[in-house]
């Protein structure tokens, strides 16, 4: 083949990876993750092909003909950390394949830098870089609107995070566009950019708007402080005191209703050390502290972040959350990257950013560059930088980050050095090396995407078939599934898994015969074994592997033999998920379950006050220990522990109507009528067509004072249950009188 097709196949190929964003098939596990990220790498994989040889054909365009890039260097050593920290860490497959949620492992990241080596291959114009960053552009433009169109900010990327990070590129690179074009059409990039910034500020992401707002005022600085016009100097400079004048005002009177009502400055004035996000982060960023000088040179291993998080789990974190309570990343990059690849990783991360950042000084001294360009790009890596410190890279962020490091790169090339290598000619050959290259990436393509793909689908299908009720069918579909063996099957496992544990998994066992039931439970035993493998302190596995041994034996409560071999398993592994963090409070609860099934009462009483103890504030403990109590007709105990549940605001956490329903109508009986508002609050949130939920919920809140409330209460009653209707009105008339005395 010639140059230009060569080019052409390249370059479109690039330009079609971008349109990656918009794949979310969902008939994959996790649709928004592993459609993009297993698309992309087959398509870079066929791009290799082409780019291999085409660099020893055309040796001019080799990006390795000398070793004076420092961005490229940079990023080799990176990946090169990366990969080494694969082999010292704590858990080989998750740092070289990764999970299926995140799909960051070393196998799928690889391939942004293969992307990023194309691009300085065969973008070598600015003709070549218009219609990247325009297309580019264009697909974030597109990718905002049809946000807006569903109403959902996450549009197809799937996570408002990750697009505040996109669309901050995509801005910059509209700015770019808009500097660099010198025709009267410069103005149509003003279009992209008010829809990019509104798909920004409807992501609402804090970190990013800080990120993007910080970009800003380092931009009119800049643009201030180098501009040669003594008139735009000045207007960007008095914008630039403006801006921080009007920031530091924000944060000094937050609390005023001039700030807090405006839509605008809401996102900014969240940002705040209290703020409950802020502290649990803090709380996770401390974890890596701890942990850093245990691994200093090469930390845990890349992706293992999850295990730094358990081992240091503070109890203090329920405080501030329920939900969320399992960090697979550490919401900064810096930290995320420190402890899991060490002080030689952030060396290295660090460095492909001071290299863009000297290139840019020295383009911009030898007036290579305008201002414009180095303003721009400096304040875009800038806003990268900051928005980081609150969040992790994705797919999105990734391409973005390749195309903002190809484009330094380029600029700092000079332009004749293509002239000075002549290219080698050996068309004999050129099919050849396509063969041999091409037998190697297309039996990648087919061992480790296809086959994901195959595991993808097969876990959906499986999930389907289970929830028709077809168990049998779901379980050989299931089994089928990780036959494919891609090294991404840990989350299909335990989603697997987790189909069987609890009281839905004994509804799906009772749908098949005593033997098929106890082949699938064995089946689950087993890749809950193969999980555990991966990682002999994954606390999340072991609680897994807990949870059906649990279930197992429960299944087998007519069997003693078999019931006290599963569930002394059960015991072992809720254990070992302990010790891996220690810290977790609800992991003790999961072990007090264990015992009272076993009838090992005070066991399990024992366990839940161990539980209170770390965290006496966490209002979960007391909650669990009522039940116990008042399950094991230790009726005083109970209620005092239901009392303090109740005060610290546990209620939220029952999910039984039976057992609140009971604990209610004590309350009502009692005469508590505050405690029994809350309970009765939410049995309504668990079934909201109960009438009788509203009656006791109408004269709790008529006799705590609450009659407004009291009166909506009890015509949401009547209005369920219309044979109400009569005593509803009696009631409504009683508390009226009442209220005119």
């Amino acid at each position: 083949m010639n140059k230009k097709i060569y080019l052409w196949v390249l370059k479109g190929g690039v330009i079609l990876s971008l349109l990656s964003i918009f794949l979310v098939f969902k008939g994959f596990l996790f649709p928004y993750i592993t459609s993009k990220q297993v698309s992309f790498n087959i398509l870079v994989e066929i791009l290799a092909i082409f780019w291999l040889v085409f660099i020893i054909k055309y040796s001019e365009y080799n990006p390795f003909k000398t070793w004076k890039n420092w961005i490229s260097l940079g990023l080799i050593a990176y990946f090169l950390v990366i990969l080494v920290s694969c082999f010292f860490g704590i858990d080989f497959n998750l740092s070289f394949w990764g999970d299926i949620e995140r799909m960051l492992g070393f196998f799928s990241i690889v391939h942004f830098l293969l992307l990023y080596f194309i691009i300085i291959t065969v973008f070598r114009s600015w003709r070549d870089w218009y219609l990247l960053l325009f297309s580019s552009i264009i697909i974030a433009s597109i990718v905002a609107l049809y946000g807006f169109a569903i109403g959902k900010p996450y549009s197809t990327i799937g996570n408002t995070a990750y697009v505040a990070g996109y669309m901050i590129f995509n801005i910059y690179f509209s700015l770019i566009l808009f500097l660099k074009t010198k025709n009267k059409w410069r103005w149509l990039y003003l279009l992209p950019l008010v829809i990019l910034l509104a798909g920004f500020k409807r992501a609402d992401i804090s970190g990013a708007i800080v990120g993007f707002g910080v970009s800003i005022i380092i931009l009119c600085f800049l643009a201030g402080l180098l501009n040669k016009n003594k008139k735009v100097k000045i207007s960007f400079l008095s914008v630039f005191l403006f801006l921080v004048i009007l920031s530091g005002l924000i944060f000094t009177y937050k609390e005023s209703n001039i700030i807090k009502n405006n839509i605008w400055l809401k996102p900014i004035t969240d940002v705040s050390l209290e703020a409950n996000t802020f502290q649990t982060r803090l709380i996770s960023w401390r974890a890596a502290l701890h942990d850093f000088k245990n691994h200093t040179l090469l930390g845990n291993g890349y992706g293992n972040y999850a295990a730094i998080f358990d081992k240091y789990f503070d109890p203090k974190f329920y405080s501030y959350t329920r939900s969320e309570t399992y960090f697979d990343r550490a919401h900064n990059n810096i930290v995320d990257i420190a402890s899991t690849t060490g002080a030689l990783g952030l060396a290295a991360y660090l460095s492909i950013f001071i290299a863009a950042i000297i290139y840019l000084l020295k383009l911009y001294s030898k007036k290579r560059i305008s201002a414009g360009d180095f303003v721009l790009i400096f304040s875009l890596l800038a806003a990268y930088f900051i928005q980081n410190l609150a969040v992790f890279d994705s797919l999105a962020t990734y391409l973005c980050l390749m195309i903002t490091l190809g484009y330094v790169s380029w600029l700092n090339e000079s332009e004749d050095e293509l002239s000075k290598i002549e290219s080698r000619r050996f068309d004999n050959k050129e099919i050849f090396l396509l063969a041999i290259f091409g037998f190697i990436f297309l039996f990648i393509i087919y061992r480790y995407n296809v086959s994901a793909i195959k595991m993808l689908t097969g876990t959906i299908d499986s999930q389907i078939l289970l929830y028709q009720g077809q168990v049998e069918e779901g379980y050989q579909v299931e089994k089928q599934a990780l036959s494919y063996d891609s090294g991404l099957e840990r989350d299909s496992r335990s989603t697997f898994i987790r189909n069987f544990s609890g009281s839905m998994g004994m509804a799906l066992l009772k749908k098949v015969p005593k033997e098929k039931a106890e082949n699938i439970l064995d089946y689950c035993i087993s890749l809950a074994n193969e999980n555990i493998k991966y990682n002999q302190n994954d606390s999340m596995a072991f609680l897994i592997q807990a949870e059906i041994y649990n279930n197992t034996a429960i299944y087998h409560y007519d069997n003693p033999q078999k019931f006290y071999y599963y569930s002394d398993k059960a015991v072992e592994a809720i254990d070992k998920c302990i010790a891996a963090s220690p810290g977790r409070t609800t992991l003790f609860f999961t072990k007090a379950q264990i015992y009272f099934v076993r009838g090992d009462v005070d066991k399990a009483i024992e366990t839940l006050n161990y539980a209170v103890n770390l965290d006496k504030n966490f209002p979960d403990g007391y909650c669990n220990l009522a039940q116990v109590y008042l399950s094991t007709n230790k009726k005083d105990e109970g209620l005092r522990e239901m009392d303090t549940c109740v005060d610290k605001g546990g209620a939220v956490s029952f999910n039984s109507e039976n057992f609140l329903k009971q604990v209610a109508a004590n309350y009502l009986g009692s005469n508590d009528f505050r405690r029994a508002a809350l309970l009765y609050e939410r049995l309504i949130e668990l079934n909201p067509k109960n009438a009788q939920y509203y009656v006791g919920l109408a004269k709790s809140y008529a006799e705590i004072g609450e009659k407004e409330k009291a009166i909506q209460a009890a015509q949401n009653a009547g209005e369920i249950d219309p044979k109400l209707k009569q005593d509803v009105e009696i009631f409504i008339k009683q508390i009226s009188k009442e209220n005119l005395n």
